[in-house]
């Protein structure tokens, strides 16, 4: 019973994001409220642990969650349904090298805040999940397929530092991440040469 109330936010947030990646993995907008639910949750957890990048991460999340669902939600300018989903597509060549270089800012500038004025004891790894992960919720949100490459960097390096941060089912979370990611580009890539399929939250106003 003491360990499941020292740990109840480390299992609840891992059930959570769970059921987040696998509607990523369906690419269903569903997954905006799980993850939602999931970030608030994990502000305490991070916190708790010392993560405070990691904790800081979740409030940039929750905005990108109403953005995510936004951009995913709107009608799409100049389609043959107003109410077609948000298609999967290929990050632009100019941007994918515009976002590396936000990334590598990014990655350096966490680093130095966490360094100067936390007392955190992994501040390489910290950062550089956190940068990375800033630039991958921007993908997902646009739906570009190789954000899937993105969290697959991040799930491995999160998976180590978790368990080495006593965090273990979350950690044990990442490393399934890690293999659903590889699955979850898979499916992307052939739901790419398909038609766009209505938005299940309005098809029925139709």
């Amino acid at each position: 019973m003491d360990f499941l109330l020292n740990h109840w936010l480390d299992i609840t947030t891992t059930l959570l994001g769970l059921a987040y990646i696998l509607l990523e993995y369906k690419a269903s907008i569903w997954m905006w409220a799980v993850g939602a639910a999931m970030q608030i949750l994990g502000i305490a957890l991070y916190y708790q642990k010392g993560l405070y990048a990691d904790c800081g991460m979740e409030f940039y999340y929750l905005a990108m969650t109403t953005y995510g669902y936004w951009q995913w939600m709107r009608p799409r300018p100049g389609a043959s349904n107003l109410k077609e989903v948000l298609p999967i597509r290929h990050i632009p060549t100019a941007l994918a090298l515009i976002w590396t270089a936000i990334f590598l800012v990014l990655w350096f500038g966490i680093w130095w805040l966490l360094t100067s004025f936390t007392d955190s004891t992994v501040p390489i790894a910290d950062s550089f999940t956190t940068a990375l992960s800033l630039v991958g919720i921007w993908a997902l949100a646009h739906k570009y397929l190789e954000q899937w490459f993105v969290w697959i960097a991040v799930d491995v390096v999160t998976c180590v530092l978790y368990f080495h941060k006593d965090i273990p089912f979350k950690a044990s979370l990442y490393g399934l991440y890690v293999v659903i990611a590889v699955f979850g580009y898979m499916r992307w890539r052939r739901m790419m040469k398909k038609k766009p399929l209505p938005n299940p939250l309005l098809k029925e106003r139709e």
